[in-house]
C-alpha cells in the first residue's frame, strides 16, 4: 500500500465516526465483528479502524485523552508518556517557538505547546505529522503547533530549541546503540552545538555515556520505571551534569558520581533497592552521602541501615534473614519464614528468575521478598518483606 493510500485510509477513517462508535460499544469478539462490520464498510476500513481501537488502548497508560487519539501500535510504544512529557515541556515554557523534530504521535509537541509555546513539529512520515496535528486538535492546541514533512537532517536549527525524538527501530527491529539511531549519533551530537539549546530522547539502556561533553543528563523514572535518558544542552541545561527525576513525585538528585563515595557496611535491619533512575545515573554513591545509607557491596547498588531511612530515591525492606546461595539453605529460610508468595529481586547475579522459583518450596502465605546479590564479594540470598 503507497504512502498516498495510507493517508487516504486515515482520512476516511476520522470522517467515518460511526464506525469507530460501532467497534467501541460493541460486545462480539473481533471475529465476527470484523464479519459484520464489512457488510457495510471496506475491509481496509474495518481492519485500520481495529488497530486504532487497540492502539488507544495501549495507550491508555500514557495519555488520558487515548481514547480519542489517532495512534497507531509502534507510535504508542515509542511516544513519551503526557507526565513524562509535561516534565521536559516546562523547561522550555520561556522560549518563543520550539523545533519537535521526528514528532511522531506529537506527545511532546502537544506537551511544550501547553505551556504555551509554539511549536513546529517535523517528521520524515506524512502519517506521523498528519496523526501529530489531529491529536494536538484533541488536546485543544491545535493553533500552537505548525507540522512540516520533511528529513530533520536537512534542515537548519541555527539559534533555536530543539526536542528530537530519534527513531529507535529503524527497519522495524529496536536498537540500543546510539550510533544506529535514526538520525545517527554524529547528527545529534551536531545539534547540540549548532542549536541554542534543547533536549535528545534516548533509551535510558543506550550507550550515551561520555557521548555528549558539556550536557546534563537526565535519568527519568516514572512509578519506578527508568522511561528514558534526556540529553539536555545549550541554554536549557542545568548547571548539573548528571540528574536522577522521579515522577510522578518531582523529585530530583543532583550531583557529581566522580567525587561521592557512600560507606560500604555490613547488612543491617534493611536493606534498600534505589530507583533505577539513580542506578542508569550512576549516582548511587551519591544518594548513600546525602542519606547516610551505606553500600553493601562494591559492585551491587543495594543499600543498608540498622534505622530505617526515608527517601523517595530508595525502596526499602526488613531484613528477615540471609543464607549463602545454595538450594537447601534456601529452602530452610523459606519454610522458617512461612514464604508464600516470593518476589525475586537480583541485578548483578544471572538467574533465571522463574525458573529459581520453581525450585522453592513456597507453602506458607507470607508475601516476601527475596534478594539475590553480592555481599561483600560473596553472592548470598537476603529474605525480606516490605516495612
Amino acid at each position: 500500500m503507497s504512502t498516498g493510500e495510507n493517508e487516504q485510509l486515515w482520512l476516511d477513517l476520522r470522517t467515518t465516526p460511526a464506525l469507530l462508535q460501532e467497534i467501541a460499544t460493541s460486545s462480539l469478539d473481533d471475529m465476527k465483528l470484523q464479519q459484520v462490520l464489512r457488510e457495510r464498510y471496506p475491509q481496509s476500513l474495518v481492519i485500520a479502524a481495529l488497530q486504532l481501537r487497540d492502539a488507544r488502548k495501549r495507550a491508555a497508560v500514557k495519555f488520558s485523552l487515548a481514547e480519542r487519539m489517532w495512534l497507531e501500535r509502534v507510535g504508542v510504544e515509542q511516544s513519551t508518556s503526557e507526565v513524562v512529557a509535561r516534565h521536559k515541556a516546562r523547561r522550555f515554557a520561556d522560549c518563543q517557538q520550539v523545533w519537535d523534530l521526528c514528532c511522531g504521535t506529537g506527545g511532546d509537541a502537544i506537551a511544550i505547546a501547553e505551556m504555551g509555546v509554539r511549536v513546529t513539529a517535523v517528521d520524515c512520515l506524512p502519517l506521523a505529522t498528519l496523526r501529530t496535528a489531529w491529536n494536538a486538535d484533541v488536546y485543544g492546541v491545535g493553533d500552537q503547533i505548525e507540522t512540516v514533512t520533511a528529513d530533520v537532517m536537512s534542515l537548519s536549527f541555527a539559534d533555536g530549541h530543539v526536542h528530537l525524538d530519534p527513531d529507535r527501530r529503524p527497519a522495524a527491529r529496536r536498537v540500543l546503540r546510539l550510533e544506529d539511531y535514526v538520525p545517527p549519533l554524529d547528527f545529534m551530537q551536531e545539534l547540540t552545538q549548532a542549536a541554542r539549546g534543547g533536549a535528545i530522547k534516548l533509551s535510558p539502556a543506550s550507550n550515551f555515556g561520555g557521548k555528549f561533553p558539556d550536557c546534563e543528563v537526565e535519568l527519568i523514572s516514572l512509578d519506578g520505571e527508568c522511561k528514558e535518558a534526556t540529553i539536555w544542552f545549550g541554554d536549557r541545561r542545568t548547571e548539573t551534569d548528571w540528574r536522577a527525576t522521579l515522577l510522578p513525585e518531582g523529585v530530583s538528585l543532583t550531583g557529581d558520581p566522580w567525587l561521592a563515595r557512600a560507606d560500604r557496611r555490613e547488612l543491617g535491619r534493611y536493606l534498600y533497592d534505589p530507583d533505577p533512575a539513580v542506578v542508569r545515573a550512576g549516582l548511587v554513591d551519591v544518594l548513600g552521602e546525602q542519606t547516610g545509607l551505606a553500600r553493601l557491596d562494591e559492585a551491587e547498588e543495594y543499600f543498608t541501615s540498622e534505622v530505617l531511612i526515608e527517601t523517595p530515591f530508595a525502596r526499602p525492606f526488613e531484613v528477615l534473614a540471609e543464607c549463602a546461595n545454595n538450594q537447601r539453605e534456601l529452602r530452610n529460610m523459606l519454610r522458617s519464614h512461612a514464604a508464600g508468595q516470593l518476589e525475586i529481586k537480583c541485578r548483578h547475579v544471572p538467574i533465571d528468575v522463574n525458573r529459581f522459583r520453581k525450585q522453592l518450596p513456597l507453602t506458607g502465605t507470607e508475601p516476601l521478598v527475596l534478594f539475590v546479590a553480592r555481599l561483600a564479594g560473596k553472592t548470598r540470598a537476603v529474605l525480606t518483606r516490605r516495612p
